[in-house]
């Protein structure tokens, strides 16, 4: 359950918040931010792109680096693809959530898990750009020249055993979010860094076939 759990956490990844917030400052107008910020992401109703994840074991020296295909589709709908080193995939469509690792595929639903519930809920809200709206966070809203940064602190007790933070970095030019991160309670962080973006491109049905 916890390599799930952490396994979604990779959409929603993180590093330390003293490096990131280097040279970052509090939003004066916080008003006109989430209004602008909801207006772009009411407006993406698809994203398609490469993704390259870094990963930070305490125990280990070296990064492991991985690289694949995403996709998102409102509603509820994301795809990962894990192409590098080794393959994984990972579905969520809806409360039905499909794994691959090699040959063994796995079936899993959020339906009446609320810890999963959560989970799936934080995934599809650091993509669609709604995680403001989201009661288990406390919420802290920075920026420098060129990227806004949201500071996500869980007050959810559950959510809290995994994560420490949880980190938005948002592109001023589009508000679309460029990188998800992720800083677990056990000492490792994850960054996603999102590359060739492509918008509101049409995404078949079958991307996101969980059965």
């Amino acid at each position: 359950m916890r390599r799930w759990i952490l396994l979604l956490g990779c959409i929603v990844c993180a590093i330390h918040t003293q490096a990131q917030t280097a040279g970052y400052k509090a939003v004066q107008d916080v008003a006109t931010f989430k209004q602008q910020f909801a207006k772009a992401s009411q407006a993406t109703q698809s994203i398609q792109c490469d993704f390259v994840q870094e990963k930070n074991l305490s125990m280990l020296s070296d990064k492991i680096v991985s690289k694949g295909k995403f996709w998102f589709r409102k509603d509820n709908k994301v795809k990962m693809e894990y192409l590098t080193p080794s393959y994984y995939l990972l579905v969520m469509n809806g409360k039905d959530i499909k794994t691959k690792d090699g040959q063994k595929e796995s079936h899993v639903s959020t339906k009446g898990n609320k810890l999963f519930e959560q989970i799936n809920k934080i995934t599809v809200d650091c993509v669609q750009g709604n995680v403001l709206d989201n009661t288990d966070f406390k919420t802290t809203i920075l920026e420098n020249a060129q990227n806004y940064l949201l500071e996500l602190t869980p007050v959810n007790k559950a959510l809290s055993q995994y994560f420490k933070s949880i980190h938005l970095l948002v592109d001023k030019k589009d508000y679309s979010v460029s990188t998800i991160q992720m800083y677990e309670t056990g000492g490792d962080d994850t960054s996603i860094n999102f590359l060739r973006k492509q918008l509101n491109v049409t995404i078949p049905d079958a991307v996101f076939a969980v059965k």
